[in-house]
């Protein structure tokens, strides 16, 4: 019996020692787990302000990107650049090249990737790679023109409006600043969209105005259309140069080569000293040279020259005949005649 009360009491000593062994478990186990729950909590504030400092939209570093891929003023001539546009939604980087052009007065950037460049006495034209260049459907043209922004508008606006019902107004332009806008898309007396499109933005300045015109066709005014308004936002006026002007001499001279060409037989009649025939500059001041023609028949044809660019349109009277002097549908550039 004694044996039996025995062993009892270890096995109820050992109960107990196990017992007591796991409550101080437990005990040791909160304390570690509340232990290290304070540092966690104290950490997150930290942690979550570092990334909202590098998504800040006016971080250095896209400030940086922006930078490199906007096309900029006073580039040199022939300089190339990259720039980011949306063409259907979508983002696409554009190769541009610099212009600039001291007779026209112009500096602007084009994309030579999809348009080839073509340069006459008094316009620039940038016609699509895929087009005939001959006939191209879809072009961009810069011109100076002598007149005021204002006439060049409502020549411009009845030029038009022959074939289309147009709509017109002020634009900003991000360089060249405000422009008179006009918008040539539906066909007249319908309102049905025309096939061949054109935008035209006339700008003024000092000497005169510049006029930007987009022709391009209506399955491509996403495309070509959407080009050509990125192309017309980098033009800028310049001063036009000086030394191109024409002087009277010059002027003189490539209207009677062009009358010539014209007129074979020409030069013999006024080397017989047989007829009346002469040529005479009318009138001259800084901007414009006046040649007047005399012809064998008694008709008056002057000649109104612009001095800088070359670009002359012609008149014609005939004493006793016509009213008054009147505007012909000749025109053409006499620098290409000197």
């Amino acid at each position: 019996m004694k044996t039996k009360a025995i062993y009892t009491t270890l096995i109820t000593i050992l109960v107990l020692m196990f017992l007591l062994l796991t409550l101080l478990n437990v005990f040791v186990g909160q304390k570690h787990a509340a232990g290290t729950a304070e540092p966690v909590m104290t950490a997150d504030p930290v942690i979550q302000a570092e990334p909202a400092l590098a998504s800040d939209p006016g971080s250095q570093n896209e400030i940086a990107v922006s930078s490199e891929t906007k096309t900029e003023p006073g580039r040199q001539n022939g300089e190339r650049c990259e720039s980011v546009i949306i063409l259907e939604g979508m983002e696409e980087t554009v190769k541009y090249e610099h212009i600039r052009n001291d007779t026209i007065g112009i500096e602007m950037d084009y994309d030579y990737e999809s348009f080839v460049r073509r340069s006459e006495a008094n316009c620039e034209y940038f016609i699509s790679v895929w087009d005939n260049a001959s006939n191209p459907e879809n072009y961009f043209e810069v011109t100076y023109r002598a007149e005021d922004a204002d006439t060049v508008a409502a020549s411009v606006s009845k030029e038009l409006s022959n074939e289309y019902d147009i709509s017109s107004g002020e634009r900003v332009l991000d360089r060249a600043g405000k422009c008179t806008w006009i918008e040539a898309s539906v066909i007249k007396g319908t309102n049905r969209m025309a096939d061949k499109l054109q935008t035209v933005y006339i700008i003024p300045a000092a000497d005169g105005s510049r006029v930007a015109t987009a022709h391009y066709s209506i399955e491509s005014a996403e495309g070509f259309g959407r080009r050509f308004s990125y192309m017309v936002q980098t033009l800028t006026v310049i001063g036009r140069n000086s030394e191109s002007a024409l002087s009277d001499d010059q002027a003189l001279s490539a209207v009677m080569k062009y009358g010539y060409l014209r007129n074979p037989d020409l030069e013999n009649m006024v080397n017989s000293g047989e007829y009346p025939i002469y040529w005479d500059i009318s009138s001259s001041d800084e901007r414009e040279i006046v040649v007047l023609f005399r012809s064998y028949t008694g008709a008056q044809n002057r000649y109104y020259i612009d001095r800088a660019s070359g670009d002359t349109y012609v008149t014609e009277f005939v004493p006793g005949i016509t009213p008054e002097e009147a505007r012909t549908g000749e025109s053409f550039n006499v620098k290409e005649y000197l």
